[in-house]
């Protein structure tokens, strides 16, 4: 392969070469954490191109080649720029790597159903994520890519983690990397897997040879990498200057942008998602107002019950109930969120916000909370105007099954409604594929009914 101008970046394309296949000759996995932004971009195209340089250099098989895993976290609420963007990418790189022969394989990881993000609030009532109560990233991210790096740890012993990460970054980035550095080596301790090892061949590259990268070195799996620069360029927003040129006068360094989850309430505002919106893409203009309306939302004591999950109570010195959320406000969210998907789907037919699963899982927890007074199908017919397509989730008893029960029970229509609650539980407990908890869950809406007398 033709070699690059820069003898800096070259340097690190021979040092990823050295330890690749010389100075650890085991066939110890890399994990690339791949986002898709120009960092994780970078390393991939490095590694990639170092990988093919070593097998042109020495012929060496497919097969004896050491494994390297290009891991993408999907939280299931990306930014949707991004997240149609990456999944092009990806399809491309898994493509290519076939194509070239090349032992370069694609993982996506997802959080857990009980622990996405949806479900969390609009099925246990968690409140949004803030900087007190930042659940969000231990649920959504690390653990999804900590089960993957975990199961690699004990096929193979251990694992190596490539980061995109650089010095220049932050001066707190620059202290945490160089605390982890292991004396005469290129790897850094994990922080946390003890059988884990962290190698950033990045970590001295400036912002500006990032970009130079970028928009100057084709993408080894053909990408377009103008799409990456102009998301970037997009997002920027009015107190993010681009002034460095790069490789000509469109190239300019926008690398201050960060991307992550369209709902994130951790910050106060979306620069990035505002920038995009202020550049051309309105359509995403309503779904930054919902994330805002979250956020608004979150502290009114209204919106919210008296107790924690875990029974205790939750109210404070003046009278603020400061629980989970309130059942209501649990499902009128829900039907806000679904009239979203729906507006949203008239411009983008294939953009889903909510899955169907996490619908079902969220109704799961609505019977465990013993609310019956709506149901997830109900909403989501007044929505759409149909059912939702893994299950009717309404009207568990038919006409003639309430008519023979209604004789049965004498008329008694809470009878009737305690039964049609009992199956509802076992219904939605069947949809998830587990019947874990159904006997607790049975015998709580039992007692709740002798307790309330209804």
């Amino acid at each position: 392969m033709q070699k690059l101008k820069s003898p800096k970046i070259e340097g690190i394309i021979e040092e990823i070469i050295d330890q690749y296949a010389y100075s650890d000759t085991s066939k110890t996995p890399w994990i690339i954490g791949f986002s898709g932004g120009k960092d994780s971009t970078v390393l991939l195209t490095l590694v990639w191109i170092a990988i093919k340089r070593f097998r042109e250099q020495t012929d060496h098989p497919f097969q004896s080649g050491r494994p390297v895993y290009v891991v993408n976290n999907d939280t299931l609420v990306e930014n949707p720029i991004i997240s149609s963007y990456v999944d092009e990418v990806l399809d491309k790189i898994e493509k290519e790597a076939r194509e070239q022969n090349l032992p370069i394989y694609v993982r996506k990881t997802t959080p857990k159903l009980e622990e996405s993000f949806w479900v969390n609030i609009l099925g246990k009532g968690y409140p949004v994520p803030n900087n007190k109560f930042r659940w969000c990233t231990d649920k959504m991210k690390i653990k999804p890519t900590s089960a993957f790096l975990s199961d690699q740890i004990d096929e193979m012993g251990k694992a190596i983690i490539l980061l995109g990460t650089r010095y220049e970054e932050s001066q707190s980035r620059e202290r945490s990397m160089k605390k982890h550095e292991m004396y005469q080596s290129r790897l850094s301790r994990h922080a946390n897997e003890r059988n884990a090892f962290v190698y950033a061949p990045l970590k001295d590259l400036m912002l500006e040879e990032v970009w130079y990268i970028i928009n100057a070195v084709p993408s080894p799996w053909g990408a377009d990498n103008s799409l990456l620069f102009k998301i970037y360029a997009d997002a920027s927003a009015d107190d993010y200057e681009c002034p460095t040129v790069v490789t000509n006068e469109s190239h300019k360094s926008c690398g201050k942008s960060r991307f992550g989850c369209w709902t994130c309430t951790v910050v106060k505002k979306d620069k990035s998602m505002s920038g995009l919106i202020e550049n051309g893409q309105e359509w995403l203009r309503p779904l930054l107002n919902f994330r805002d309306r979250l956020i608004d939302n979150r502290n009114i004591s209204d919106n919210r019950m008296d107790i924690r999950r875990n029974g205790t109570s939750a109210i404070d010195a003046d009278g603020h109930k400061k629980g989970t959320y309130a059942l209501k406000y649990r499902a009128d969210t829900l039907k806000e969120l679904l009239e979203l998907q729906k507006n949203i789907q008239i411009e983008k037919p294939y953009l889903t916000l909510i899955t169907n699963q996490e619908l079902i899982a969220i109704q799961v927890n609505w019977n465990r909370d013993m609310y019956f007074d709506r149901n997830v199908g109900d909403i989501y017919r007044e929505v759409f105007d149909t059912n939702l397509s893994t299950s009717n989730m309404h009207n568990t008893l038919d006409a003639t099954e309430r008519r023979l029960l209604k004789d049965v029970c004498d008329g008694e229509v809470e009878y009737i409604s305690l039964i049609n609650n009992l199956l509802s539980i076992q219904e939605t407990k069947s949809l998830m594929l587990s019947k874990y908890g159904l006997h607790n869950d049975v015998e709580r809406r039992i007692e709740h009914f002798v307790e309330k007398g209804k």
